[in-house]
């Protein structure tokens, strides 16, 4: 069965991320092959429409990459209906007027997070699209990674027994702009800008936390700003008012107990710039982006402490690695196409604007936590929910 290409409006992608994860590596490289796999064993193909602010950075990316349609105009292309599909990679700031455009429309919607920088905006979208009858999807890129993957492969195979805790470390030393060049946009450092580590991190320990292991009941943070002033890209200097680090306690269903420490300013002393350990009766592992080691219980040492001789033991040796045991790809690519499915075909799609929302409301439970210095409790939001309750598994689904 021939099916019509699926036009898609992108909008933010001379962005970092939106150019080389959501354009490049995931929609380009899917109309290189082809087009998109359906149920059926039939292909869609896919058509890229680039809106942003800058005609040039526009045209430079549309010439580049053999792209016949741009424009800098979104309700231009809103309007056309060749373009079913609206996806959004721009700044938290400018997110939610263009959803709630895009919705109005009628496009299918599929967004970075976090969604909107309040959860009554984030519920607001959510309720929206569920009224207007649109499709939906957030992306939730990091449970599509290989250390992720077989970390989840792990918790579904009871390796575990029963999950006592998680301990996370994320980050590294963005440069403050003066000597050497921040790696990261300046507007990720003003809170006036949706900047913040907890704005922008703690959407992603929502998801990962909720599709892992169970869904967040409470949480308790501090969030900082250890680098009070930094240099934007223009040379000048500016006061930091968004927080660069966050230490938090989140608590799951079940009892179980995840700490999560997110900084821009530390140094890297792990494999990877994130790794998460997870300990249970029967086994631990740790995992980063790619890589994961397990040890099983009947592999652990019987450390015995002696400050007074010094230690020997290599621990590192007691883990051993997780095999692939598959072929995983980019992670961005994966979901898109999974997204892709639900607009053609209607495959199952679980991650919508409701699990977004619920990604914010944690963000906004952390700043609300540092602020008072009170452990809040998260209850279940009261919006109509997507097929999929918070804490069910859909790490098989993958």
């Amino acid at each position: 069965m021939a099916h019509d290409p699926i036009g898609i409006i992108m909008n933010g992608v001379s962005g970092r991320m939106g150019y080389r994860q959501h354009l490049l590596r995931s929609i380009l490289a899917i109309r290189e092959d082809g087009g998109v796999l359906l149920a059926d064993g039939t292909r869609v193909q896919v058509e890229p429409l680039l809106v942003g602010r800058s005609e040039d950075k526009l045209a430079q990316i549309a010439k580049k990459h053999d792209i016949a349609d741009w424009t800098t105009d979104l309700d231009a292309a809103l309007s056309d209906p060749r373009w079913s599909v609206y996806g959004d990679f721009q700044i938290t700031s400018a997110r939610v007027p263009a959803l709630r455009k895009a919705i109005a429309a009628g496009r299918a919607i599929y967004t970075e997070k976090p969604t909107a920088g309040t959860l009554d905006e984030a519920l607001e979208l959510a309720g929206l699209a569920r009224a207007a009858g649109v499709k939906n999807g957030v992306v939730h890129d990091k449970l599509y990674l290989p250390g992720l993957r077989k970390l989840a492969r792990l918790v579904e195979s009871g390796f575990f027994g029963r999950i006592l805790s998680i301990r996370g470390e994320f980050g590294y030393w963005v440069f403050e702009g003066d000597w050497q060049s921040a790696q990261r946009p300046s507007w990720n450092y003003r809170s006036e800008d949706g900047g913040g580590i907890v704005a922008d991190m703690f959407p992603h320990w929502n998801y990962l936390l909720e599709n892992l292991f169970g869904p967040v009941e409470a949480v308790y943070a501090r969030a900082v700003t250890h680098l009070p002033s930094r240099t934007d890209e223009q040379g000048r200097p500016y006061p930091a008012t968004a927080d660069d680090a966050a230490y938090a306690v989140f608590e799951l269903a079940g009892g179980v107990v995840a700490q999560l420490n997110s900084s821009w300013a530390v140094r890297v002393n792990r494999q990877e710039l994130v790794e998460f350990q997870v300990d249970g009766t029967h086994g631990s592992a740790v995992a980063g982006l790619f890589g994961c080691r397990a040890q099983h219980r009947t592999a652990t040492p019987k450390p015995v402490w002696n400050p007074d001789l010094a230690e020997t033991h290599d621990y590192a040796a007691d883990w051993a690695p997780v095999p692939d045991n598959d072929v995983f790809g980019n992670g961005f690519r994966e979901q898109w196409e999974q997204f892709l499915r639900h607009v053609a075909d209607d495959s199952p799609y679980h991650f919508d604007l409701l699990a977004g929302a619920r990604g914010v409301r944690l963000a906004e439970a952390g700043l609300e936590s540092s602020r008072t210095g009170r452990r809040i409790e998260l209850a279940p939001l009261q919006t109509s929910g997507p097929d999929v309750s918070p804490g069910t598994s859909t790490v098989g689904a993958l």
